[in-house]
């Protein structure tokens, strides 16, 4: 329904014209430094009118904590939050109250529910992932504590991508530039080219890499919630994602067994903790066999498609079913990679953060 995660839950509320959007955050620890400037920082990643490649709309996403919190730490109780909707142009979407645009959510709501909200795609609308980006925050406070850390940047518009895997690249980089993309060279061509599918009225996709370092081994369960198909489901509950593949995924399957293995190393000499912190000399695995983390580099990619919003004439259906036409009106984002990037990493930040709670009840 409305609730993610076991332990770590986030229950979320609103929608994109409504009066705020919000949630409620159950099982934070207790005792974390609440840093609400970082808070707003994570959201400020994502809300719009970022950069000339954004939509043009101003939104303060401006977070209120209005319980859970003491002191500047958390109490161990519930923490509720809301940041207040503003800037609506609701009346940008009244030529779409009765027509269903093509591959958005319209015609799935109104036929499971016999009523929707067509301002802004109400429920539906990316502006709900608000609620993901507070909580993914909190999330990384709490793994801040035992030095778990999560980046996520840009590595694919179009047919424009990253030539290196991740260790390639200095991923701080990628909050120099409007796309997130950690190569200045590469972060150009990007730009230019959701520069020109922009002018045509017309969107693009792509893939955002995210990776986890710090997590330690025994994350996971064996059978029905493995550590992969947690973050697989999390991911693809984000809007536009189409696909999720995590360590060497589909590229996989080109290779045999022995090129794919990744061998074990001797730990390394004053290692206390030696058979939990075993290195290896790959990791195709991402950081995860048998759906539990072995300690490795996490690292997984995240298919976006292309907007569905297109700013030009498309031929559609009314809610009676007669053919019409439908051109968009308002202020839409021609890619969604930039403002995604920070989604992805509050979802994986939820997931690593649940189990690894998940874990400490495990053992005595």
């Amino acid at each position: 329904m409305n609730t993610f995660g076991n332990i770590f839950r986030l229950t979320t509320f609103g929608e994109s014209h409504g009066e705020a959007i919000g949630g409620v955050i159950d099982g934070m620890p207790a005792g974390i430094p609440i840093d609400v400037d970082f808070i707003q920082a994570e959201l400020n990643r994502r809300r719009p009118g970022q950069s000339k490649i954004t939509t043009a709309r101003q939104e303060k996403d401006q977070v209120e904590l209005l319980s859970g919190v003491f002191e500047g730490v958390s109490t161990g109780c519930s923490i509720g939050f809301i940041v207040r909707n503003t800037n609506q142009h609701s009346s940008d979407y009244d030529n779409m109250r009765d027509v269903f645009r093509p591959s958005h959510a319209d015609y799935t709501y109104f036929y499971k529910y016999g009523v929707r909200d067509h301002r802004g795609g109400g429920r539906s609308s990316a502006r709900i992932t608000i609620s993901r980006c507070v909580a993914g925050a909190l999330a990384k406070l709490a793994l801040q504590q035992v030095d778990i850390t999560i980046q996520a940047y840009t590595s694919q518009v179009g047919d424009i991508r990253l030539e290196h895997d991740y260790n390639h690249y200095d991923l701080s980089k990628a909050e120099t530039n409007a796309v997130r993309c950690p190569d200045e060279a590469k972060a150009v061509e990007m730009i230019r080219l959701i520069e020109e599918v922009k002018g045509e009225g017309d969107t693009i996709g792509g893939i955002i890499t995210g990776v986890v370092k710090g997590c330690p081994p025994g994350l996971g369960e064996p059978e029905a919630d493995k550590l992969h198909a947690a973050l697989g489901a999390a991911m693809l509950s984000i809007n536009a994602v189409k696909g999720f593949e995590y360590g060497d995924g589909f590229a996989c399957v080109t290779q045999r067994g022995s090129q794919q293995n990744d061998i074990f190393l001797p730990p390394h000499q004053g290692n206390s903790e030696a058979v939990a912190t075993l290195p290896t000399a790959s990791n195709h695995s991402g950081g995860i066999q048998g759906g539990i983390s072995n300690g490795q580099d996490i690292y997984f990619r995240v298919a976006f498609k292309p907007v569905a919003t297109l700013l030009r004439e498309q031929p559609t259906v009314d809610i009676q079913g007669q053919a019409t036409t439908l051109t968009a009106r308002g202020r839409h984002d021609p890619c969604v990679l930039p403002r995604a990037v920070p989604v992805v990493e509050a979802m994986a930040a939820m997931v690593i953060l649940d189990h690894y709670l998940l874990q400490k009840t495990t053992k005595i």
